[in-house]
């Protein structure tokens, strides 16, 4: 299928779908579209068993996208741009410290448990994967995911406070998360007794390091740039300009691409670039790149739900789900509680805040893409059926229920 076809139907179903949820279903948008994607993929796939020609446009724009690519390579950047160059940097400073310790050891704990967890526990339900794999699913579905969570979050009712942790934490959670994703994917691939401490730490030097220090310089200088013209389709380009340059440049050096355009996002978004106070650039651009984090956000769910059709399904594939999504929960639970029964004055976090904090951590394409992109093996099947019901569990029944779980804290605290 060409290249503009496959664009062009996407924007299309987009606007379908977002129609129907915006003139009927009237669900907050994201989980909507979600939704009715999901709804829309059983149907086809039904329509595709019974008449496989009256199903044939869809099926095959299913199964020509390449998601993963797609996302990690091509919308990843504009989505996490838009949400840090939209972020308040003076309140993302004053809670930095859990931020960085959710997004750094929550991910690794986070990884861990859950895949000791699916180690133990998946063989009661006769599904047996190696402890490695186990781990290497843990750790594409412990990030949550910067683009569910701020679809969903900015519309809660979450406390300011809480609100910085939760979306500052997905920014950052993701660069940690697909470093430790790489790792374990190369110690699946030469296995665990060939694997070299100084190519790990020289991988993780690489990734996070030159993704920050890129993503820092760049983000300086065209804000820098914007701040030195009035023109705002000039101050546009530039900023475009910004997040495609980064991306290719991450992706030729192999530093982490979500990394370096969330630090660029800060340091762009962080001054005003207004020189004149008759020209709004610095607001007009904020609303620029909500529009575009908008829009790719409604086709990203719509491609979200739309992968269902390209599911294997094996045997236990519910089984696999039902149960990733448990262990996932748990997980995350526990991976708040450890560092702040340890660290409870200095995170500034109450006791109370973690359920809130547990289901507001939103799995999304992220996940996907990455279970996508792994190679074939025995056990890619298991691992992709359990992120896809993980992500559509989070984003439907936890983005619709968060603010009632709010409302039940904050009753819980008066």
């Amino acid at each position: 299928m060409d290249l503009f076809v496959i664009i062009a139907l996407l924007v299309i179903v987009s606007a379908v779908f977002s129609y129907i949820n915006a003139r009927f279903t009237k669900l907050p948008g994201t989980i909507g579209i979600v939704l009715i994607a999901t709804v829309s993929s059983v149907i086809i796939l039904v329509v595709n068993q019974l008449n496989p020609a009256s199903a044939k446009y869809l099926t095959s724009l299913a199964k020509n996208i390449n998601f993963s690519k797609a996302l990690l390579n091509i919308m990843l950047g504009f989505l996490l741009f838009s949400s840090s160059f939209n972020l308040d940097s003076r309140k993302l400073k004053k809670a930095m410290r859990p931020v960085f310790i959710l997004s750094t050891f929550g991910v690794v704990l986070s990884t861990a448990i859950f895949g000791l967890l699916l180690f133990y526990l998946a063989p009661f339900f006769h599904i047996h994967m190696p402890l490695i794999y186990c781990l290497l699913f843990g750790a594409l579905v412990s990030p949550t995911d910067p683009v569910a969570v701020s679809a969903i979050v900015k519309n809660s009712k979450l406390p300011a406070h809480l609100e910085t942790i939760i979306s500052g934490e997905s920014l950052f959670n993701d660069g940690v998360g697909l470093v430790l994703f790489v790792i374990i994917l190369e110690i699946t691939r030469v296995g665990e007794e060939n694997i070299e401490l100084s190519k790990v730490i020289l991988l993780i030097i690489r990734e996070v390091i030159g993704g920050i220090a890129a993503g820092a310089f760049l983000g300086y200088l065209a804000q820098r740039l914007m701040k030195s013209v009035t023109d705002f389709q000039t101050i546009v380009l530039i900023s475009l300009a910004l997040v495609m340059g980064l991306s290719v440049l991450a992706t030729l050096l192999h530093f982490s691409i979500p990394l370096a355009v969330v630090t660029a996002g800060l340091f762009a978004g962080s001054n005003s670039i207004n020189i004149d106070n008759k020209e709004r650039s610095h607001e007009a651009l904020e609303k620029f790149w909500q529009l575009v984090d908008e829009m790719l956000n409604t086709i990203l769910f719509v491609m979200i739900g739309l992968q269902l059709i390209n599911l294997p399904f094996v045997n236990s594939y519910w089984v696999t789900g039902s149960i990733s999504i448990v262990m996932i929960l748990i997980a995350r639970w526990l991976s708040i509680m450890l560092p702040l029964t340890f660290l409870r004055r200095s995170l500034n976090v109450n006791y109370s805040n973690i359920n809130v904090m547990t289901w507001a951590g939103l799995r999304g394409g992220i996940s996907i893409a990455l279970a996508l992109s792994l190679p074939d093996t025995p056990y890619r099947h298991l691992i992709l059926s359990g992120s896809y019901f993980i992500v559509i569990f989070s984003v439907i029944v936890q983005g619709l229920t968060l603010n009632s779980m709010i409302n039940r804290a904050s009753k819980s605290i008066g």
